[in-house]
């Protein structure tokens, strides 16, 4: 925790039941603890900010690797990137642009679909409870920071409620032992579900450089491969981190107080699976195994 402008998330654990273009986004944050506050069953917060020294991971690369990331350093035309890494270029960049589009959404809550997909998440979360109302104190037992989710997508755009979904319903069981924090010797202060899954993809989107015309990091071009495979990378590598967060907020026997150093140790672990050798699909990362449907 640090006297930064902002502010960050977490839950008392009482029982086992519990825009794109925005000026904080850059190619290197994380997200980052605030000034505590009250907000009825826990601490507010979404937010990041930049580090230099984060700007680039650190590992040790393959002679491939280090070609891909010559071509990235003297910015060669991302069509021979992508050429270097399979043969058609075309097919990476219109999936690129197809999930970038998605970015570019923001929640609206005057849309009919996204008040659709917003009740959608609560009846996968909660299916024996009927929602009262999208605007509503229920919200707070899924670990929104209010009554209004809305406020809360402002980080993450709409994407984030689409992330949110798509983990509930390809991984009910794990969506489900995350939210009622089931698994592991939990922290009397946790951090909230709902508003962490926000920051995972605000994390995501950063790491991996998505909002940039073309890949500028090696992740992030490793990225695209998957992508190239499957429309729905973003949304499985959203499943595996969130996962992967709790095994590390576990691992490192966390508090609310170390949000952060968790985020950062999450992104740290996905970034070296993403580059290890002969992973073709992202259901061979290491930590896919964590999830269970």
């Amino acid at each position: 925790m640090d006297d930064r402008e902002g502010s960050f998330v977490a839950v008392r654990r009482i029982s086992q039941g519990l825009e794109r273009g925005n000026t904080c986004h850059s190619t290197s944050a994380e997200v980052v603890a605030g000034s505590a506050a009250w907000l009825g069953r826990g601490l507010s917060c979404v937010c990041a900010q930049r580090r230099e020294s984060d700007a680039r991971p650190s590992f040790d690369l393959t002679p491939g690797q280090c070609l891909v990331s010559l071509i990235l350093k003297f910015h060669k035309p991302c069509h021979l990137l992508l050429g270097f890494i399979h043969p058609y270029a075309l097919p990476y960049e219109e999936c690129l642009q197809r999930l970038q589009s998605r970015l570019d959404v923001s929640y609206d809550c005057s849309i009919p679909e996204h008040q659709e997909a917003l009740r959608a998440l609560w009846n996968a979360a909660f299916p024996e409870e009927e929602l009262r109302g999208l605007i509503s104190e229920q919200w707070k037992d899924m670990g929104w920071q209010g009554k209004d989710p809305s406020t809360d997508f402002r980080g993450g755009g709409f994407i984030s409620l689409e992330n949110l979904l798509f983990f509930a319903k390809n991984f009910p069981k794990t969506f489900q032992d995350l939210l009622q924090k089931q698994e592991g010797d939990r922290s009397v202060w946790e951090y909230p579900f709902a508003v962490a899954g926000v920051n995972i993809t605000f994390m995501l989107i950063q790491m991996l450089d998505l909002e940039a015309v073309k890949p500028r990091t090696l992740v992030g071009a490793t990225f695209l491969k998957f992508l190239a495979e499957s429309e729905s990378a973003f949304d499985l590598l959203y499943c595996i981190t969130f996962k992967l967060m709790d095994h590390q907020w576990l691992s490192m026997q966390a508090s609310y107080m170390d949000f952060n150093a968790v985020m950062k140790s999450t992104r740290h672990q996905l970034e070296q699976e993403l580059l290890l050798e002969d992973i073709t699909r992202l259901e061979q990362l290491p930590s896919y195994g964590l999830l269970s449907q």
